[in-house]
């Protein structure tokens, strides 16, 4: 494998793992359903938020938040770090921090 092949494949992984791809798919996917039991909320469950369709709103919200977050990955996608960011690990596989 190539210098070039590795270095796409490390950076393909950074985006994959991306928590904000967690994040705004996990938003998006409970904001659909919270919104569709929003509209088809019955009288009495609106009547017990004081009038307010609750579901609906809160639903838009966690749409709207997961949208965000998806379009944050698209527009700024995670970069892997440089080898030279990376502090060398000891024998036991763990980072030396603070030397």
């Amino acid at each position: 494998m190539s210098d070039d092949e590795q270095k796409v494949d490390t950076a393909r992984a950074a985006r994959l793992f991306d928590v904000r791809r967690v994040i705004g798919g996990l938003f998006t996917v409970y904001g659909v359903i919270v919104t569709l039991l929003g509209i088809f909320d019955s009288q009495a469950e609106i009547d017990k938020a004081a009038g307010v369709r609750i579901n609906l709103w809160i639903g838009l919200g966690m749409l709207a938040l997961g949208l965000l977050f998806l379009l944050w990955q698209w527009l700024r996608p995670a970069e892997a770090p440089e080898a030279s960011d990376i502090p060398p690990a000891d024998a036991a596989g763990a980072n030396k921090v603070g030397e």
